[in-house]
């Protein structure tokens, strides 16, 4: 009997289209131009499908279901999309607002919260169906909304996010969804982007309206914003800001922070023992990325234009660049493999995602994709804040 049941497995799996296998080196890169997205698995660096139909991915981002089977993309006309990675097909789609900007999934996967530009706020999705179970519009005038950015996942079914119009930091839990509370917090002038620590405690805010950046702790949520990093660039006359940095991505390496500093070539390093400015690290054009590998050891750097057709290494024990890459045209974003022995990088115009070795810097792989922009491997959905 035992033997019959088995043989039977064989044979149903023979006649599967797609052959039985794990999500976790998995993964989706943006093709921006087409609307689409490359199924990518990171164990033999190669290609699996294209997944198209996704409408306008010109800033799109991706979060990934507990399991790491389903990506849900969010893309710029409003659009929000639900594939499965393993039939690499597309489940649905919706279109939810004006413009939106991002997204986010509850600690419990059951949750798709969006943030959104137009008309500002943000809704809350059944991550199994995608139908509307809410929304928390960004009132905070008569008849003002602010755009909403910055938003991050947080332990216990709460949601943080910063109102760029409004400069406040706005902490909601959604641990019923259908009657979400929000507390509200003053933060600054134009939060422009915002990430979380890696223990889920501090959300930190960048600030485009001052020099300085706003900090949350989410432990004791009561004391306020606390401003770090005042008038870092005091006295300093900026450059001209070509494309807004993000501060989203593992930029926290051992006990010191390291933020992309506005209209500079320059990256910041903060410790988070006394949120002191700690040195500034020249680098080659002004930051966009400012990204961790997972082991902290180095932190790599891509710029904006013109400057975008190199990547930096920062060595952690230094505080010193230790290599300069040229990867290619228009470098927009780059995302380390789980365990961090090779990045990813993305070329949107030489059509080319290549892999590194975070070792000894070598390319191992170029990967033809066309107009590639957001790297997302699935081992986010492990994490806080992704």
């Amino acid at each position: 009997m035992k033997a019959l049941m088995t043989l039977s497995l064989l044979v149903a799996l023979s006649g599967c289209a797609n052959p039985l296998r794990g999500t976790n080196d998995l993964g989706l890169v943006v093709e921006r131009a087409t609307g689409s997205v490359a199924v990518v698995e990171t164990s033999h660096r190669s290609r699996l499908a294209r997944i198209e139909g996704l409408g306008d991915l010109s800033h799109a981002h991706i979060t990934y279901s507990r399991d790491g089977r389903y990506g849900y993309v969010f893309g710029r006309d409003g659009g929000l999309s639900k594939v499965d990675l393993l039939q690499q097909v597309l489940v649905h789609r919706i279109i939810q607002s004006g413009n939106a900007i991002g997204g986010a999934i509850s600690q419990d996967g059951k949750l798709i919260v969006v943030q959104n530009y137009e008309p500002g706020g943000i809704k809350v999705f059944d991550a199994d169906t995608l139908a509307l179970i809410s929304e928390v519009p960004s009132y905070y005038a008569p008849n003002k909304r602010a755009k909403v950015v910055g938003l991050a996942d947080l332990p216990n079914q709460q949601f943080a996010y910063s109102l760029f119009e409004a400069g406040e930091i706005w902490l909601t839990d959604l641990s019923d969804p259908l009657r979400p509370t929000t507390r509200r917090f003053a933060a600054g002038r134009q939060p422009y982007d915002a990430m979380v620590t890696p223990d889920g405690r501090y959300y930190i805010a960048g600030l485009f309206g001052e020099d300085a950046l706003a900090m949350l702790d989410l432990w004791n949520p009561e004391n306020g914003v606390q401003k770090i990093l005042q008038g870092y660039g005091r006295g300093e006359s900026a450059l001209p800001v070509y494309k807004m940095p993000h501060l989203r991505g593992w930029s926290l390496a051992g006990q010191d922070l390291f933020l992309p500093a506005i209209g500079r070539h320059e990256v910041l390093v903060a410790s988070t023992v006394n949120w002191q400015e700690k040195t500034r690290i020249p680098v080659h054009g002004q930051p966009v990325f400012v990204m961790a590998q997972p082991d902290g050891r180095q932190v790599w750097v891509n710029f904006a234009f013109p400057d975008n057709d190199k990547v930096q290494v920062i060595d952690v024990a230094t505080l010193e660049v230790v290599q300069t890459l040229d990867v290619g045209k228009a470098v927009l974003h780059m995302e380390f493999t789980p365990r961090g022995e090779a990045v990813w990088i993305s070329a949107r115009d030489d059509n080319k995602v290549s892999v590194y070795d975070t070792h000894n810097f070598k390319r191992l792989d170029s990967l033809d994709i066309q107009h590639p922009s957001g790297v997302f491997f699935t081992h986010r959905s492990g994490r806080i804040g992704f």
